[in-house]
């Protein structure tokens, strides 16, 4: 039995994201368990202590970025290596307890991320509704259900395992919203080349002068595209940043091996993130 911890509880679009990685044969193992975690980093935690042999987290939003917790949580603590992703569209339902209507709202339980991709619409719905943190859609659903808040930035699926109503289905404020999703496990060797992959890094630089530039031109003199480039501090010195850096390719191509091998000569550090097939969903032009 291969347990795969998540996003919980149920209702999530990361269990959604889940579903449609076992049924697309990307997690290893004939027989899956889901294993919900209370936070992206618990689920993490999770894989690190053997409490589940891999972890399903969000990565990446088209509207937000970079998924701040997954990030800090991959460069952090001990290695761990992505093998798998996948891309949902997502929209959010708001939800409500029966007996209530919009005039009774005045609390909206909402996820940071979700949050964000319908500030508009709770801008212009429900202008007197004050936003409340919840630690996922599901469990905005769930805070609703103890009474703790009025309505909340949830999912359909959510609303219907709970019995509540539902305000708006299909809300987000830019059309053709995307969040990819990845598989993370201990380090082992990679998924086979396909000639469709992505590879993932992040860069601790020497605090010098290009040194940024000089490692960015280890892909660009390649010919190597770069996808994605994110900051995130490293918490112990103001001013100091790890790079998170996503290329076209696999480590087995000769050159983004190649690359690897001289970001290790170029930086103080360098955590190989994983090489893995890209959703076709998910992939974007490059930047270079």
């Amino acid at each position: 039995m291969t347990r795969i911890s998540y996003l919980g509880p149920a209702g999530t679009f990361t269990e959604a994201a889940l579903l449609a990685m076992t049924g697309a044969g990307l997690v290893p193992g004939a027989d899956h368990q889901a294993v919900p975690a209370e936070s992206t980093p618990a689920a993490l935690d999770a894989v690190r202590t053997g409490i589940a042999e891999y972890a399903c987290v969000p990565i990446e939003n088209s509207i937000e970025g970079g998924v701040t917790p997954t990030l800090d949580g991959l460069a952090a603590g001990s290695p761990l290596q992505i093998f798998a992703e996948t891309t949902l569209e997502v929209a959010f339902s708001v939800v409500l307890a029966p007996g209530r209507g919009p005039g009774d709202i005045r609390t909206v339980a909402a996820h940071p991320v979700a949050g964000a991709q319908v500030r508009r619409w709770l801008a212009e719905h429900l202008p007197q509704a004050q936003v409340v943190p919840a630690n996922s859609n599901a469990a905005a659903a769930q805070q609703v259900c103890d009474g703790e808040v009025d309505a909340g930035v949830s999912t359909a699926l959510a609303a219907q395992q709970r019995g509540l109503l539902t305000l708006a289905d299909g809300v987000i404020d830019e059309p053709n919203a995307r969040t990819r999703f990845v598989l993370a496990g201990k380090p082992a060797p990679p998924p086979q080349r396909t000639g469709a992959d992505r590879t993932s890094v992040v860069l601790r630089l020497d605090n010098a002068p290009g040194a940024l530039a000089a490692a960015l031109t280890e892909f660009g003199s390649r010919g190597i595209d770069l996808t994605r480039i994110e900051s995130r501090p490293t918490r112990t010195e103001l001013g100091t940043y790890l790079f998170f850096l996503d290329c076209v390719g696999h480590i087995d191509d000769a050159a983004v091996g190649e690359a690897l091998q001289a970001l290790r000569q170029r930086c103080a550090d360098v955590r190989y993130l994983g090489s893995w097939p890209a959703d076709p969903a998910g992939r974007k032009g490059a930047m270079t």
